[in-house]
């Protein structure tokens, strides 16, 4: 039996002027459910919006206190970032990732949305012709929306049919044409949580040292392939990245996931050294700076973005990642909570007759995490996404990420202990309405 009937979804999707609910944005989702929500009283299953649901981390908390007590609210903070910061935010990668940045090519941004912006304008401007960025996908639908308002041309496609040894040949057919200026994907994947492993990476890495196409690394998710132990600093296995495999490379870093600290909106753009001391005459050009490319994006593109970080909230970044790097603040053993979450959720949906649509990488299945995928028989991702709202379960359309498969994206991040049976209760009363061939 549905939560919602269909002329009551379709008042409100009218009231919001929706105009295409099986293609809607995260956005409009997250607003007909809750606007559901207010109407009857009756919780949703929210699996739409990817907000942390842990309790920001203390660490930062008290450090971000501390440093307003001190008085730095006062005073506007350096463009490149605070020197405490850059310094633990090299020491980090390091730690972790067993990679060598040095304080200087790591600049702090507003959230990692921020990090993208600006890379996107400082690597498509960076060299005459190569002026299209290229998405592996499927991927994080604002990027796609911020090189609209760049007015930047892209490509893209879905790496379900291209894994392994079929990502060189797939890869290449777009860079060969020569304009592609960077390469873009988040690992682990949003929405897919499908992880590109170290072959895969080490292919991206020398053709873009071929064709000079920079590389943006998106780590939102850093560390959170939970089928693997990583998060021990200095200790191996180190996290995969592209990093091992070419210098042209921007490593985005976010304290939103693995701190649970997004509402501080606090990131890194973790710059190679070479592409960061890298000069740029078409930079030079454009901006009558030095053409340094690290210094043209701090200062010329960067800063005309968000004008610096907020001071406390660096110190509180930094804090959080010095005690990750001394081995007093265990990020991963928070964050497996999300594993935890998405094996129990996907429990239920499998045994009421879904499937998982992004179900493998390479070697692997794929793992448990802060996002899944999810198909049922024939239907379309729309149609799902329509179906389930009326079951009091919001999500995405895979469409919409620039995925080919049919399925929606769920997020485990604010699933709660009492919701497990009123999902598992609502996805029977879904299959009994949907019974399969």
């Amino acid at each position: 039996m549905k939560v919602f009937s269909e002329e009551l979804v379709d008042k409100v999707v009218d009231e919001l002027q929706i105009a295409d609910l099986c293609n809607a944005t995260i956005g409009e989702v997250l607003l007909v459910a809750s606007r559901l929500e207010e109407l009857t009283g009756i919780p949703f299953i929210r699996m739409d919006q990817g907000s942390p649901g842990l309790a920001a981390n203390r660490i930062g908390v008290e450090a971000e206190k501390a440093a307003l007590d001190r008085g730095v609210g006062s005073q506007y903070p350096p463009a490149a970032g605070v020197p405490e910061l850059k310094r633990e935010a090299s020491r980090f990668v390091k730690a972790f990732l067993d990679i060598d940045i040095s304080p200087a090519a790591c600049i702090p941004t507003t959230g990692g949305v921020a990090a993208s912006f600006s890379s996107f304008i400082a690597c498509t401007q960076r060299l005459p012709g190569k002026d299209r960025v290229l998405f592996i996908d499927p991927g994080f639908p604002i990027q796609k929306s911020q090189l609209k308002i760049l007015g930047v041309e892209c490509e893209s496609f879905d790496v379900h049919d291209y894994r392994g040894e079929r990502l060189k040949e797939k890869l290449e057919s777009y860079l060969k044409k020569g304009d592609i200026a960077a390469i873009v994907y988040s690992n682990p994947n949003n929405p897919a949580w499908i992880c590109l492993e170290e072959s895969e990476l080490a292919v991206i890495g020398a053709l873009a040292t071929e064709y000079d196409a920079v590389v943006m690394e998106d780590l939102a998710y850093f560390c959170m392939d939970f089928r693997h132990p990583y998060g021990k600093p200095f200790e191996p296995p180190y996290a995969p990245t592209v990093a091992r495999y070419t210098e042209n490379y921007i490593l985005m870093l976010s304290s939103s996931k693995i701190f649970s600290y997004a509402g501080q909106r606090m990131a890194l753009a973790c710059i190679s050294d070479r592409l960061f001391n890298t000069f740029y005459p078409e930079l030079a050009r454009r901006y009558g700076d030095s053409g340094i490319f690290g210094q043209t994006y701090t200062a010329s593109v960067l800063y005309m973005i968000t004008s610096g970080c907020t001071a406390s909230t660096q110190y509180a970044y930094a804090e959080m990642l010095k005690a990750s790097s001394d081995g007093k603040l265990d990020f991963n053993a928070d964050t497996r909570e999300y594993e935890r979450r998405a094996g129990r959720m996907k429990s239920i949906f499998k045994a009421n007759g879904f499937r998982i649509v992004y179900d493998r990488d390479v070697t692997l299945p794929v793992g448990d995490g802060f996002f899944f995928t999810l198909g049922y028989g024939g239907m379309s991702g729309g149609e799902l996404l329509k179906d389930l709202l009326y079951y009091g379960v919001s999500c995405i359309n895979l469409s919409t990420t620039g995925s080919l498969q049919q399925g929606v994206r769920a997020c485990t991040s604010r699933m709660t202990e009492d919701l497990y049976p009123v999902l598992e209760a609502r996805m029977q009363a879904f299959a009994a309405d949907h019974p399969l061939r």
